[in-house]
This record gives structure tokens, C-alpha cells and sequence, in this order.
């Protein structure tokens, strides 16, 4: 217990009240293990559908064609950019979270990878987007 003089008020906590009912804070190490887990399970059921639909072709090679068929629609195309962009993100923040686990400095600059992750990111998709949607709209 502090000993405070008389007449003086109890310092205030500098803590941002924590909402009711949940932990996070919408901090950036919040927000990159959210978007880290949704873009792992978004990549573990591309990678499922895309195994059961490679195993068509032993079943059924008309089925396959069919299934490969559908998957050269423009609506597939930007579900393609989904999948790159999921892709992207999980492993240049995969390396975020390596930095932070091994380097002694890592949880120091936690929040300035993060940004840097959100930096590539957007360079790598600027760069992959307009050529990929350039070849879904032109066929």
C-alpha cells in the first residue's frame, strides 16, 4: 500500500479502460494475429478444395475438365486475388512473427513490422493485381 501526504489525489491510471467482455484492445499486434489466423484457415481450405479437386482426375477425368472448367470464370479470377493476397500477407507477417519470437529487439518494433508487413503487402498486390485482372477480363 502507497503512502500518500494529505490533500493530494491518487495518481490516474494512463491505462485505456478495457472494453467489456473481451481483451482486445484493436492494438496492431491484435489485428495481425487476427488477420494471421483468418488468412491460415482462408489458405487451409483453399489447399483442402484444391486437393479433392486434383483427385478428380483419377475418379473422373470428364469431372475434373468440369471442375477446372469452372474455376476460368473472372469470378474465380478475383477470388484468385484473394487467395494471393491471403497468401501474402500470412507469410510476410509469418516472418513478422519470427522476428518477434528470435530477435531480442523483436517485440520492441513489433508494431513498426507490422506496418511494414501491411507495406510490402500493398506493394506485392499493387504489383499482381492489375496484370492478373488483365489476364482474367481479356480471355
Amino acid at each position: 500500500m502507497s503512502v500518500q501526504t494529505a490533500g493530494t489525489p491518487p495518481k490516474a491510471s494512463k491505462k485505456k479502460p478495457r472494453p467489456a467482455g473481451t481483451l482486445y484492445r484493436g492494438n496492431e499486434g491484435m489485428w495481425s494475429w487476427v488477420f494471421h489466423r483468418i488468412t491460415g484457415v482462408a489458405i487451409f481450405f483453399f489447399l483442402l478444395v484444391h486437393v479433392l479437386d486434383t483427385a478428380l482426375v483419377r475418379v473422373s477425368p470428364e469431372a475434373y475438365d468440369a471442375v477446372i472448367g469452372t474455376y476460368q470464370t473472372p469470378i474465380m479470377g478475383l477470388g484468385e486475388v484473394g487467395l494471393v493476397g491471403a497468401i501474402v500477407f500470412h507469410a510476410f507477417n509469418g516472418l513478422r512473427i519470427i522476428l518477434v519470437d528470435f530477435w531480442s529487439k523483436g517485440t520492441r518494433y513489433q508494431k513498426l513490422m507490422f506496418w511494414i508487413v501491411i507495406g510490402l503487402w500493398v506493394i506485392t498486390m499493387l504489383a499482381f493485381v492489375p496484370r492478373h485482372l488483365t489476364n482474367v477480363f481479356s480471355h
